[in-house]
């Protein structure tokens, strides 16, 4: 971070951004606060759009500019925070929930956002293969980036998982309906 220097706007700015609107600056689990933005964008797009497709359309116009703040700030991030990736610079979390109900089309929508907020917090934080090798050997934006991607669809996988779990069980109502 940079010490004890006034904040230009600019910097106060991609700041702003780059921490989810500060949510990355809590001292606590940053990037599960962020990728709790995520939830909150995916939550409202399906209950004020018309219907699915309005509502996945919308998810990909937020992933696409959420990862191109990303693709845009690393630079500024890397610098002001001294680190290859910042861990209060989050948006790769708030891109990679956002992935989720674009590619999940089943269950109510407080189980796709609790299951899928869930696993791909654990699995973002565990680094599956695939996601640690990124997390590991790509640098820069798409380095940020990509892993938390990988994450997610392991996280779609684990939620037709757990639809496939909850029918055989019958207990889909707990854990994902096929229906939405």
């Amino acid at each position: 971070m940079l010490k004890q220097q006034t904040l230009t706007r600019k910097d106060k700015l991609f700041l702003l951004i780059g921490s989810a609107f500060g949510l990355g600056l809590l001292p606590i689990a940053p990037g599960s606060w962020a990728a709790l933005l995520g939830v909150i964008i995916h939550v409202i797009s399906v209950l004020l759009l018309p219907s699915p497709l309005h509502c996945t359309i919308v998810l990909i116009f937020a992933l696409f500019l959420v990862s191109l703040a990303n693709h845009l700030l690393t630079p500024w991030a890397v610098q002001y925070w001294n680190k290859k990736d910042p861990g209060n610079f989050v948006l790769d979390e708030v891109a990679g929930y956002l992935l989720v109900p674009i590619l999940f089309h089943h269950g109510k929508l407080w189980q796709v956002a609790l299951w899928g907020f869930l696993i791909f917090r654990i699995f973002d934080i565990i680094k599956l293969p695939i996601a640690r090798q990124i997390d590991r050997n790509v640098t820069g934006p798409w380095g940020i980036l990509l892993d938390d991607l990988v994450s997610a669809v392991y996280t779609v996988f684990a939620l037709y998982c757990l639809m496939w779990i909850g029918e055989s069980l019958q207990i889909d109502w707990l854990l994902i309906t096929r229906s939405q």
